[in-house]
C-alpha cells in the first residue's frame, strides 16, 4: 500500500510522536476546502457517472464478440463506476466542513473504493497498454496472451491483487475525533515504524514506478514499430488502425501522468525527507495540502477514461457521436418549429382581432 493508505495504523495521540506534531493542526486550510473540494467532486460525479455508464451500456449491448481490449476497458469502466458511488458522501462530507455523518462501516468502504480505483486504474491502464503492444509489435508471436480467455483470468488477477492491497483498510476504523467533529479518511501526523518510509518508498516503487516504465515502453516501441512501418511502405505507417493504437497509448500515458504521477512523487519526496530529519509542523501542514490536492488530481482519472473508451471502441464512439448527432438535430427541429409558431401567430391573432370586430358589429346590427 503506498501515501494515505498506510497512514491509516498512525494515530494522532501517538506517545512517540514529538508533542509540537501531536498538536499540530493540519487543517489550516478548511475554508477554501470546503468550497473547492464540493465544486471538484460534484463535476468528477457528473462526468464520471454518464461517461463511465455510457461505455459499459454501449459495450453490454454489443452483438459482436468482445476482444482483448474491450475486457479491459470495461473493467477500468466498472473500477470507476464503483468510485463515482463513492462521491455524494465524500461531497457531503467537506460540505459539512470534514464532519462524516455517515458512521464507521461506510467511512471504510468509501476508502476501499477510493484506493481500489486508484489500482485497479493502473493496474488496467498497464494491461491495455502490454495488449496494444503485443497487438502491434508482436502481431504473430504471444497471441495466445491475447484471447478473451486469457485475458479475463488476468483481469481477475488484477482484481484479486488490488484487493489484497485493499483488504486490510476494512478492518481500521477510519474515523478521527477531532475539534467535535469525526474525520474520514483524514489523517493528522504521519508517524510510525522507523521503517514506515522505507516500506512507502518501496510501494511507490512496485505500484507506481515499474507500471509507469511499463505503460512508457510500449509506447516508445509502438512508436518504433510504426516510424519503420512508415519508411517502408508510407500507406500503411499512415493507416487509421495504426493511427488510433497510437492515440490510444498516448492518452493511456497522459492521463497516468497527469492523475497518478503528483500523488506518488509527493509521497515519495515526503519520505525521502523524512528518512534524514523529523518533520515539522509546517512541513506537516504543506504536505497534508499537496496530499488533499494530488489525490483529487488521481481521482480525476474516472472522468480522463471516457476519452480513451472514445478513441479505443468504434462502437462507443460512434454511440456518442450519434447521441450527439440525435442531440443537435432535436434541438434544431424545435427551434425551428418555435421561429414557424412565432411568426404565424401575429397573423393568427389579428384574424382572430377583425372577426371579433365584425360578430360585435354584427350583433349591435341585430340589438
Amino acid at each position: 500500500m503506498t501515501g494515505e493508505m498506510a497512514f491509516e495504523n498512525i494515530t494522532p495521540d501517538s506517545a512517540a510522536n514529538p508533542p509540537n506534531q501531536s498538536s499540530c493542526d493540519v487543517f489550516v486550510y478548511q475554508r477554501s476546502a470546503v468550497v473547492l473540494f464540493p465544486i471538484f467532486y460534484s463535476v468528477v460525479f457528473i462526468i464520471s457517472a454518464c461517461g463511465n455508464s455510457l461505455v459499459l451500456y454501449v459495450i453490454c449491448q454489443r452483438k459482436q464478440k468482445f476482444n482483448s481490449t474491450s475486457v479491459y476497458l470495461v473493467n477500468l469502466a466498472l473500477s470507476d463506476a464503483l468510485f463515482t458511488l463513492a462521491l455524494p458522501g465524500r461531497i457531503i462530507y467537506y460540505i459539512r466542513h470534514f464532519d462524516w455523518p455517515f458512521g464507521d462501516l461506510l467511512c471504510r468502504l468509501t476508502t476501499l473504493l477510493f484506493f481500489t480505483n486508484t489500482y485497479a486504474g493502473i493496474g488496467f491502464m498497464t494491461c491495455i497498454s502490454l495488449d496494444r503492444y503485443l497487438a502491434m509489435v508482436h502481431p504473430h508471436r504471444l497471441q495466445c496472451l491475447r484471447s478473451v480467455r486469457v485475458v479475463r483470468r488476468v483481469s481477475c488477477v488484477v482484481w484479486a491483487v488490488v484487493s489484497l492491497q485493499v483488504a486490510p483498510l476494512l478492518f481500521r476504523s477510519m474515523l478521527r475525533e477531532h475539534q467535535g467533529r469525526r474525520t474520514c479518511m483524514e489523517y493528522f501526523n504521519f508517524e510510525g515504524s522507523r521503517f514506515t518510509p522505507y516500506l512507502l518508498l518501496l510501494a511507490c516503487v512496485v505500484s507506481f514506478c515499474c507500471p509507469l516504465a511499463v505503460i512508457a515502453g510500449c509506447y516508445a516501441k509502438i512508436n518504433l514499430k510504426l516510424r519503420a512501418a512508415a519508411k517502408q511502405n508510407s500507406m500503411t505507417g499512415r493507416s487509421r488502425r495504426n493511427h488510433r493504437v497510437n492515440t490510444i497509448i498516448l492518452l493511456i500515458l497522459l492521463t497516468f501522468i497527469a492523475c497518478f504521477s503528483p500523488y506518488h512523487l509527493n509521497v515519495m519526496q515526503f519520505m525521502a525527507r523524512k528518512i534524514h530529519h523529523q518533520a515539522t509542523c509546517e512541513e506537516l501542514r504543506a504536505f497534508k495540502v499537496s496530499l488533499q490536492i494530488t489525490v483529487s488530481l488521481m481521482n480525476f482519472n474516472c472522468c480522463l477514461d471516457p476519452v480513451i473508451y472514445f478513441f479505443a471502441i468504434k462502437t462507443y464512439k460512434k454511440r456518442v457521436l450519434s447521441l450527439f448527432k440525435d442531440y443537435l438535430y432535436t434541438s434544431t427541429a424545435a427551434s425551428k418549429m418555435t421561429a414557424e409558431n412565432s411568426s404565424t401567430t401575429p397573423e393568427r391573432n389579428h384574424s382572430s382581432a377583425l372577426q371579433e370586430i365584425h360578430n360585435q358589429c354584427h350583433r349591435e346590427d341585430l340589438l
